[in-house]
């Protein structure tokens, strides 16, 4: 488990415990009493939403429409207060001895579950707007970010879906774009695995980016591609099975400094201007031409400095590129076994 995921275990019940404290102070009530409530309340939601409790099922609602979503995060939410309520109540009478009434330990007042259930309709709120934006989208608008533009540098990874319109030639644009959605959905736990973010969906392209830290660590760009390649491998015969072919992609890499501003009114969303962003849809087209499946420049491989030990790049030398004036390294890597003899391919990413 990420450290990050590994801390949020901890960070969770705290503020859950804190939650609890507010409500007791507002509405009167035993301090420690409030504060256990609240830890084995507020900290499953919170593990819930963070993709760390039930996550199946997690991943299932939040790939149904927005009603359905609703309707079962609500019931879920309320499942967990009262089991939480419950377990607090057992551990304040059977383990504590604070509450010598059984009955009224395990009991939940109505302003209680009013407020709990309230923060939990607007909590569902927030996290399907943050569903629909996109996590990192949805907190840089919230804290304006990028309402100035402002100039850094991002690892950009273009991951194309091959074989699209073959696809929709044979079984139509509805059955193309359902075949989309569930690759694409398929994508987003290895993004958010790597502390990536996916910005935007162009055709049968998906962009990703990460700021130059997360995405260089342990090289977390690269590795969220293979990770999407395992993730598609293992559920091979369920791909058939629904879709009658398993996907196949190809993926460039490149990164640089670009200027990020919040554009639009009615509609805002986060957009990327310079040169890396176009030269990593160059690369993504050479990747293609080079029938190469991972593609990735040599300023993005000295940035990321001695890959792991797992990963192995192959030098393809100096390559023009349209729109720069100098040609660009380039290389492609791929995974090698432990013995250090060279993995097998993943059959996502070779076949064409």
């Amino acid at each position: 488990m990420p450290p990050f995921r590994a801390r949020f275990w901890i960070v969770a019940p705290t503020i859950g415990a804190l939650a609890g404290l507010l409500y007791g102070a507002v509405v009167g009530g035993e301090p420690v009493v409030a504060a256990i409530r609240g830890i084995f309340i507020g900290a499953p939601l919170m593990l819930y939403e963070r993709g760390l409790l039930v996550r199946r099922w997690r991943a299932l609602t939040r790939r149904a429409a927005t009603p359905i979503f609703a309707v079962a995060t609500l019931a879920t939410y309320i499942a967990m207060i009262v089991l939480g309520n419950a377990v607090a109540g057992t551990i304040l009478h059977r383990g504590l001895g604070l509450m010598p009434d059984a009955r009224s330990a395990m009991m939940m007042s109505e302003t209680g579950f009013a407020y709990a259930l309230g923060i939990s309709a607007l909590a569902t709120f927030v996290f399907r707007v943050r569903d629909l934006m996109g996590p990192r989208v949805f907190a840089s608008l919230l804290v304006g970010r990028y309402h100035r533009p402002i100039t850094e540098e991002r690892i950009f990874l273009f991951l194309d879906v091959a074989g699209s319109t073959r696809f929709a030639e044979e079984h139509g644009d509805l059955a193309a774009q359902s075949w989309l959605g569930a690759i694409f959905a398929a994508l987003a736990l290895p993004v958010h695995r790597a502390r990536g973010s996916i910005d935007d969906y162009v055709g049968d392209m998906a962009l990703v980016s990460w700021s130059m830290d997360r995405g260089a660590r342990d090289a977390a760009c690269l590795r969220c591609v293979f990770d999407f390649m395992h993730s598609v491998e293992a559920e091979a015969d369920r791909w058939v099975e629904r879709f009658g072919a398993v996907p196949t992609f190809r993926a460039a890499l490149h990164c640089g400094p670009v200027v990020t501003a919040e554009i639009g009114l009615e509609r805002r969303k986060i957009a990327y201007f310079g040169d890396a962003l176009n030269t990593t849809s160059r690369l993504e087209g050479l990747a293609k031409e080079l029938d190469v499946p991972v593609i990735v420049s040599g300023d993005l491989l000295d940035r990321l400095g001695p890959l792991p030990a797992d990963l192995r790049a192959a030098d393809l030398g100096l390559r023009p590129v349209r729109g720069r004036k100098e040609p660009l390294r380039i290389a492609t890597v791929r995974e090698v076994a432990a013995a250090g003899e060279p993995a097998r391919v993943a059959a996502t990413m070779r076949r064409r």
